[in-house]
């Protein structure tokens, strides 16, 4: 795998001089390529992955010089032909470890700052323009249907291997947010998508969020869902503390516990989209 990647990128940039390379940890949509021990490139796994390269590609040119966080800019490109093993981008390592619960709990005392930074990087990127950035926008109903899709693909997908009492929570999860029209009642904006401690990087010798990586998941939607990424790894306390220092903060909390409540099955349903067994296992827990 290694060699057919290198060979691959020096087809692309025969003056790029590889003298080192490691696959790195295997990411659900994107096979990583550590190159020198300090640029990474990512070969997507499936044609989903392909596309949302692309689009993850011009949101980081969009962005660029507009964020207050480092984050990757994609400076190797390869996006045609459309196939797996031929698509690829790559870019400047973001220097950082993963923010894991673990070691967010071990930094109590750096919460103000560290939430501080996160709030600040989500008030610019929710800030940013969309007529500069070539992504598809998308209006207040239209991310209705795609709520309804998504609950649409559970029951046709997912079902089936739920046991009755999980189905139950699930129905009433999905109608009673759908049934109060006032809570989708927002501005879409430019969202991260994946705005968890996997892709949130801390410098542990300055006490400080040293980067932001992967938008894969990027697209034009409702704030909260990056709130809800938040909420996930580092648990409510702290994101009430986010939420009090950005725009409009207080109207957010119901619909990030909306989303919050679809994480694990949104990837048991990948898994079983793009025949990955692994996802869909670790989906699934808790609903058998």
């Amino acid at each position: 795998m290694v060699s057919a990647y290198e060979k691959r990128i020096r087809e692309v940039y025969p003056e790029l001089t590889i003298t080192h390379s490691e696959m790195n940890e295997i990411g659900q949509n994107n096979d990583v390529l550590m190159v020198n021990d300090s640029l990474v490139f990512r070969f997507p796994k499936y044609g989903e992955g392909i596309r949302k390269l692309k689009k993850e590609t011009r949101v980081l040119e969009g962005i660029k010089g507009n964020i207050p966080l480092p984050v990757p800019y994609p400076i190797y490109q390869s996006l045609e032909p459309e196939e797996v093993g031929m698509v690829f981008t790559g870019y400047k390592l973001v220097k950082g470890n993963p923010l894991w619960p673990g070691v967010f709990i071990e930094n109590k005392e750096h919460h103000e700052k560290i939430a501080s930074q996160l709030v600040g990087f989500l008030t610019a990127l929710h800030s940013q323009s969309l007529e500069s950035i070539n992504i598809e926008k998308k209006s207040i109903g239209e991310i209705r249907s795609s709520i309804e899709d998504l609950y649409d693909r559970f029951k046709e997908k997912i079902f089936p291997h739920m046991n009755e009492r999980a189905k139950v929570e699930v129905s009433q999860h999905f109608n009673s947010f759908l049934s109060k029209n006032e809570l989708l009642d927002f501005q879409p904006v430019l969202t991260h998508g994946d705005f968890g401690a996997s892709n949130i990087l801390w410098d542990p010798e300055r006490h400080e969020i040293s980067g932001i990586i992967d938008f894969g998941e990027a697209e034009v939607g409702d704030p909260a869902y990056d709130f809800a990424g938040l909420l996930s790894s580092y648990g409510e306390h702290f994101v009430r503390k986010c939420l009090e220092v950005y725009p409009n903060g207080d109207r957010i909390f119901d619909r990030m516990n909306f989303y919050r409540g679809t994480f694990a099955l949104q990837e048991a349903l990948h898994g079983i989209e793009n025949n990955d067994s692994v996802a869909f296992e670790n989906g699934m827990k808790g609903y058998r």
